[in-house]
């Protein structure tokens, strides 16, 4: 019998995830994957997900990061994208995500910067991505629209980086779960029920009290909250992110790679145009319910340093623009995963930090191999745990977008 369902087979739910967005999903169709007839709800305050930031993503997947245990989960992301049609077994036509894999380009400026880029790509050949070091005249020469004056090298992922579509990734882990009986609840969290210090129910806003074996945390920049209901701190909070829509007609590369520039931004082409953003210079908390973008971004701190970098951005207009937040781990800026020390049967999925969408296959699967199995089967997450955030022990993250 697995773990989980010898937690309280009298419960009414053998798990409750609390946050029906991508991760949410995705565990909860892992869970039936690994324990068919496993009884599990999923309760989602707004299954429009119009501010879920899943649905308010840039969506894209790569394989350069500086932490191997995070190269290893998009390195099982990317051919699971590949795959999702097959793996979820759906209907032609719903599991092509549209994966578009022009790369990410990594931009470095400082004289460690070769150095330090060298170091990480050989890690993260020694994983199966093909990642390349470039030189300032290698970027020229591929990229001849950029300027590359103020660089010292670059980093590019030629193949498994790139984006995809964001809610078919949602959507196919929503279809398949309810195939496999999972229940969604439209409904709000509002309390945790423990006997002891084991969890035994999820309250919501309904009034409805569901019993359970089992929680796990997947509410995002709610996370901190829903933790606190059992008495624990979470370092979780939201960000926000002003994205912005351009048109630059004197500088269309819809071949150019995703790129993240040592000035502070990243841009990628989209339909014609691009999707660029920046880290505010005074980032710092923001309340979960605000979603007024930062317009003056693009003129006061974006434009600029696109124009630096290639002068074809001389002329652009803004056709669009919105915000997304982050489940922003101050801590470290890596996901907080697994089971919470001293609460028995409480779970967390949360804390990526912009790194959700990407995560959330493997994540799933980690999840539910913890819950179900007792313990990581496939890829260990332990490094990613709560104890590192008790212990106030950073796990960090030196390639944070």
């Amino acid at each position: 019998m697995t773990a989980v369902m010898e937690t309280d087979l009298q419960t009414n739910r053998d798990v409750i995830v609390i946050g029906g967005a991508v991760t949410g999903a995705s565990v909860a169709w892992w869970l039936t994957r690994f324990a068919p007839g496993l009884r599990v709800s999923v309760i989602e305050r707004d299954p429009t997900y119009a501010k879920a930031a899943t649905a308010l993503s840039v969506a894209s997947i790569r394989s350069q990061f500086s932490n191997p245990v995070n190269v290893e989960i998009s390195r099982f992301g990317v051919k699971f994208l590949r795959e999702f049609g097959a793996e979820l077994h759906l209907d032609a036509g719903q599991g092509d995500l549209g994966l578009k894999e022009n790369g990410y380009l990594f931009l470095g400026g400082s004289a460690e910067a070769p150095g330090v880029m060298a170091e990480i790509a050989a890690m993260h050949r020694g994983l199966g991505a093909q990642t390349q070091v470039l030189t300032p005249g290698e970027v020229a020469e591929r990229w001849p629209w950029m300027q590359t004056g103020d660089l010292t090298a670059g980093s590019f992922g030629p193949r498994d980086e790139g984006w995809f579509d964001n809610m078919g990734l949602l959507g196919g882990f929503r279809t398949a779960a309810r195939r496999a009986g999972v229940e969604f609840v439209k409904d709000e969290a509002v309390g945790l029920d423990l006997t002891g210090d084991r969890v035994t129910g999820v309250r919501l806003a309904s009034g409805a009290v569901l019993g359970c074996g089992v929680v796990v945390n997947c509410a995002g920049t709610r996370a901190a909250q829903v933790l606190g209901w059992a008495g624990v701190a979470l370092p979780v909070e939201p960000r926000k992110r002003t994205v912005f829509v351009i048109d630059a007609p004197n500088a269309r590369h819809p071949d150019a790679p995703l790129v993240i520039d040592h000035q502070g931004y990243y841009m990628r082409p989209e339909q014609g145009g691009w999707i660029t953003a920046t880290v505010p210079q005074d980032d710092g908390p923001c309340d979960a319910d605000d979603f007024e973008p930062d317009a003056h971004l693009f003129d006061e701190v974006i434009w600029p340093m696109l124009y630096q970098r290639s002068e074809g951005f001389d002329a652009v207009k803004v056709q669009r623009l919105w915000v997304g937040h982050y489940d922003y781990n101050t801590l470290d800026q890596n996901a907080v995963l697994g089971a919470v020390p001293g609460r028995e049967g409480l779970y967390l999925a949360c804390g990526f930090s912009g790194h959700g969408l990407q995560q959330s296959p493997a994540v799933g699967r980690g999840l539910a191999e913890l819950i179900v199995h007792g313990g990581y089967r496939s890829l260990d997450l332990s490094e990613l745990g709560m104890a590192r955030v008790l212990e106030g022990r950073p796990f960090l993250e030196r390639a944070i977008v």
